[in-house]
């Protein structure tokens, strides 16, 4: 059930291939075959500054499973109506990677709207993204697709996927600029990669929802993606014996906060830029705020300065508003909560995706900090 894969470095791959050709050409000698993979690495020279796995996999979470009234006839597979036949559905999927030098704590990553794992693991010009940063800080990574999105697509209700032309719609929402003449015209400043191949590869990254029947997130499930994320930070604990520093951004931010009343081992959350946070009286804080969760909630550029002609910028610093009332109360019940408005920290010209700009090891290394601080 639990299937692993022991990784070497992968400059081990130069160094078997090395000792294939020595075999070939030495003909009169014997090669000396290596008694282990221990054996091997330590004769493989390791570049410097290489990531070294020791071991990755991918595993599904939570999820359901519905099964149809009536017999599965095994001779009549086709018939139509699935008599005595299942449907599994609504899992996450979770790529995992653990480094060889794990010093830290786990970090589960959960995406926002229209995205998948990928975001986290890659920037649109290529460069690397935040999943292997932190594995380099020692933190091994648990990366999620939720229930209905990317590798989770199987779902138990039906949705409807828009082939609506929506693009520069999002980029506006997400701070990056104005859309003028079909080209990105960035905000000033900005630390988005703005050549046209990054820009068509940061739209390609988008992806449905295959529950969804609005193109506006309306209908977003959010109890059966809180519920998988408990499940796979629970799954994360079995395997590994920590908690997990949750890491969510956008959409991401409402199951994170549902999650805690599902899980007891969340060591911290990490919210970029979410879309609001739960309101005193809620559940939800209630659940992170008795599990004594340390939090953090980090914010871009462009929202006191964001140009007002463009509705995003005022519904932005309405939902930023939300978290820093949540920060108030958070702290005033004795909880830990800092919101980090990064132009105020030095750090500016980050759109709604911080985690794929220019800058983006920089922000990396202001949360590595933070839970340096704060998380035990």
């Amino acid at each position: 059930m639990k299937t692993q894969r022991t990784l070497l470095a992968l400059a081990l791959a130069g160094a078997l291939g090395a000792m294939s050709l020595s075999g070939c050409t030495a003909q009169n000698e014997t090669a000396k075959e290596p008694e282990t993979n221990q054996e091997v690495q330590s004769q493989a020279e390791i570049p410097e500054g290489a990531l070294v796995i020791a071991e990755q996999g991918i595993f599904s979470a939570g999820g359901t499973t519905i099964t149809s009234e009536g017999t599965f006839n095994p001779e009549d597979q086709w018939e139509a109506t699935g008599a005595g036949q299942t449907l599994h559905a609504d899992h996450a999927n979770v790529l995992y990677q653990i480094p060889a030098d794990e010093t830290g704590l786990p970090m589960v990553f959960l995406h926002g709207y229209g995205q998948s794992r990928m975001g986290w693991m890659t920037t649109p010009d290529g460069r690397e993204g935040w999943s292997d940063m932190f594995l380099r800080k020692g933190h091994s990574v648990f990366l999620i697709d939720e229930p209905r999105r990317g590798e989770a697509g199987m779902t138990t209700v039906s949705g409807n996927i828009s082939t609506a032309t929506l693009d520069q719609r999002w980029y506006t929402q997400f701070r990056i600029g104005r859309w003028e003449n079909g080209k990105s015209v960035v905000n000033e400043g900005s630390q988005f990669p703005n050549d046209d191949e990054s820009v068509d590869q940061f739209f390609r990254q988008m992806t449905p929802d295959t529950g969804m029947t609005s193109d506006m997130g309306g209908d977003f499930d959010m109890e059966t993606v809180s519920k998988a994320v408990a499940a796979t930070i629970d799954e994360v604990y079995e395997r590994t014996g920590k908690n997990s520093i949750l890491v969510t951004h956008s959409q991401g931010g409402g199951p994170g906060w549902a999650a805690a009343a599902y899980t007891d081992h969340i060591a911290a959350i990490v919210a970029i830029e979410p879309g609001g946070a739960p309101a005193a009286d809620s559940a939800e804080f209630t659940a992170v705020l008795e599990k004594k969760i340390p939090v953090t909630m980090y914010f871009g550029d462009y929202i006191d300065n964001g140009d007002p002609a463009i509705q995003a910028t005022a519904m932005w610093q309405g939902m930023r508003g939300a978290c820093y009332a949540f920060e108030e109360a958070y702290n005033a019940q004795g909880g830990n909560c800092t919101v980090i408005d990064l132009p105020e920290e030095g750090i500016t010209g980050n759109d709604h995706f911080m985690f794929q700009d220019l800058n983006n090891d920089v922000i990396a290394d202001h949360i590595q900090n933070w839970i340096e601080e704060n998380v035990k």
